[in-house]
């Protein structure tokens, strides 16, 4: 056996040996923490272990720290899990088994899963919380205690700065884009929200603050969003060879203060409306 086919057999035992662990570990989780409920999901099924181990391993975070956070994660991994399960159980399984009706079954947990969740998340009065009730629920109410939180302390982070954002942008421009930048001015460099750079890149555009719009493109583009090619960009900018590499090199500082979570509005010189 040469050493190419020796090196490949070796990586792909590891490669097994891994899932087969992971599925072991979650597997050995569930028998040691009987609230995890891993009895209503399925587990023997192939489809949708994916979402059901992040499930699984949520669950047990979940009870370590019952934050409303982790509580918001915990519906988005159940709709993710609903979703695959949607899918799933229209598939007519070769090995009957009742597996077809398993499926069924654990979608009902989860439908059940995700009522209790909001229930849940409805007992709390957390900023993060109301912004959940109001964008994913509709509710109405959530939405104005949320709003009458703008300027406490409670909506001074990222996530909430961003929050707000997303009532004023079809009601007032600019303080849309106050908030889009206090946004990425109180964040830390990690997970950085993609939405809010794409969303002040088309804000500036759509307000004609060309130079501004170009500069958030450049950043967008730095984090590997499609933005107009070379030859587009003359069309939709307007602007002369010399800005254009002005206005690169400031994108490329703007990235960079990102990334180290050392961003602020005032890297951005002040630009005329075009």
């Amino acid at each position: 056996m040469n050493r190419l086919k020796l090196a490949t057999m070796i990586g792909i035992g590891f490669l097994l040996s891994g899932c087969f662990e992971g599925r072991k570990n979650t597997d050995q989780l569930c028998e040691e923490n009987p609230a995890l409920r891993c009895e209503h999901l399925n587990m023997d099924d192939g489809q949708c272990r994916l979402p059901r181990t992040d499930l699984v391993w949520h669950r047990f975070e979940l009870i370590k720290n019952p934050s409303d956070d982790n509580k918001i994660r915990e519906y988005h991994i159940l709709t993710e899990f609903k979703k695959c399960l949607s899918l799933a159980a229209q598939i007519q399984p070769i090995d009957q088994n009742n597996r077809k009706e398993k499926r069924f079954t654990t979608l009902m947990h989860i439908n059940d899963e995700l009522v209790r969740v909001v229930a849940d998340i409805k007992q709390s009065a957390s900023a993060q919380a109301l912004y959940f009730l109001w964008s994913q629920e509709g509710d109405k109410e959530a939405r104005r205690y949320f709003l009458q939180l703008e300027g406490s302390k409670a909506l001074e982070s990222a996530e909430m700065q961003y929050a707000l954002a997303t009532f004023y942008t079809s009601r007032d421009v600019n303080k849309t884009l106050y908030l889009l930048n206090r946004s990425l001015e109180l964040a830390d460099g990690k997970n950085t929200n993609l939405d809010t750079i794409k969303t002040l890149a088309s804000l500036n555009f759509q307000n004609q603050y060309k130079e501004r719009a170009y500069i958030w493109a450049q950043v967008a583009k730095q984090y590997k969003v499609p933005t107009a090619s070379v030859l587009n960009r003359q069309l939709m900018y307007g602007l002369s060879e010399a800005q254009y590499q002005q206005l690169d090199e400031i994108a490329l500082d703007v990235y960079s203060a990102i990334e180290k979570g050392t961003y602020s509005t005032a890297i951005i010189p002040l630009y005329k409306n075009n």
